[in-house]
């Protein structure tokens, strides 16, 4: 029998919340947005909020049209469904979210194959994807029909990939009758960090998925774009997955007020998620590499400072810290427009101190 979930009187206080930005709660502001917004069925299409929030977030990418669905996993899994026949392949890195995160959903829900390169943090090689795609081949072969791309990166450690990467790929498969799928659930970003338009980036997938509840901090939603076509194929799909949803433009309003007022303030999480690996890198060499972080997400390597990660992330959380351990000796920090100056000075306080303190010599409690 596995162990009985804490009750909220046995949970720490927590400080600074750095397990994912997806734990973020909407503000006043945000609330206020979505009770008062127009409302309508969307199976029906008839959700003017829905509506605005699909046409706004596809221009910005560079798109025709857009599908509001409930998570960044659907709106991958409709993208991948689109251009992947049952039977075919897509292919993409050993890290990729829709390949490690997603459960399978590609294989158990269209019929779909997979196969995978392994890649330095998630970073992304146009000949990398080259080396793996196989067309033509009829029957004796998988036909690869889809690449897909993940920017940022999450399990790279919020690696931006190269526009110029990108658009090498773009040329060796449409040479080759492959499509491209970008996983963009942080592409915000991305185009923050760098300064590369978001339609730059969009233009070049021939389907785009954008998350709307990790770094902008709305409570649910993500959005998928593609062809006014595509995008009508999808909305079929999304039925058929179970992703049709009636009054939804309370929640649509909750992105269109993210989109106003929590895109550009994106730098704030980087230079704070910047600040915080500086100081864990001074206090405990080999913590972290710097020039792996480039924006809101920091690995530590807490084994080189002698810890198991699960330990170290018990450890802070004892202390009101709470990380994320994705591998054995790797903790993953992210931050989010909950963690301000205050909290981030706590966890630099908590993190610092047990990565120069070895775990025999320091109580979990």
């Amino acid at each position: 029998m596995g162990a009985a979930a804490p009750t909220a009187s046995r949970l720490p206080a927590i400080r600074a919340d750095l397990l994912s930005d997806t734990v973020t709660r909407p503000g006043v502001a945000m609330r206020e947005a979505m009770a008062t917004a127009l409302v309508g069925d969307d199976v029906f299409g008839e959700d003017p909020t829905v509506e605005e929030l699909e046409e706004r977030v596809a221009g910005l990418l560079g798109h025709e049209a857009g599908l509001f669905t409930p998570s960044g996993s659907m709106a991958n899994q409709l993208g991948v469904r689109l251009h992947v026949k049952p039977g075919e392949e897509l292919v993409g890195d050993s890290l990729a979210h829709v390949l490690r995160a997603e459960l399978g959903a590609a294989a158990i829900l269209s019929g779909i194959s997979s196969r995978t390169w392994v890649s330095e943090r998630g970073r992304f090689r146009a000949d990398d994807a080259a080396s793996l795609m196989i067309t033509g081949v009829g029957p004796y072969q998988v036909c690869t029909a889809l690449v897909i791309v993940e920017n940022t990166h999450n399990f790279g450690g919020g690696t931006i990939q190269s526009l110029d990467e990108i658009r090498r790929a773009r040329q060796l498969t449409r040479a080759h009758g492959v499509a491209m799928h970008l996983d963009g659930a942080r592409l915000w970003n991305a185009h923050v960090a760098s300064g590369v338009p978001l339609d730059d980036y969009g233009r070049e997938f021939d389907t785009v998925s954008v998350c709307l509840s990790k770094g902008l901090g709305a409570p649910v939603g993500s959005v998928l774009v593609g062809s006014r076509a595509a995008m009508a194929e999808a909305r079929i799909w999304r039925k058929r997955f179970g992703g049709g949803m009636r009054q939804v433009g309370v929640l649509a309003a909750a992105g269109l007020w993210a989109l106003d007022h929590h895109v550009d303030r994106l730098s704030l999480d980087h230079a704070r998620a910047r600040r915080a690996a500086e100081a864990m890198a001074q206090a405990a060499p080999g913590s972290v590499d710097l020039s792996t972080v480039e924006t809101n997400i920091v690995i530590v390597d807490v084994a080189a400072a002698g810890w198991p990660a699960p330990d170290f992330v018990a450890a802070a959380l004892t202390r009101g810290v709470r990380t994320y351990a994705v591998s054995p000796g790797a903790v993953r920090l992210v931050w989010h427009l909950d963690v301000d100056d205050e909290a981030t000075d706590h966890a630099i306080e908590v993190l610092t101190g047990l990565l120069t303190q070895p775990p025999g010599d320091l109580p979990l409690g």
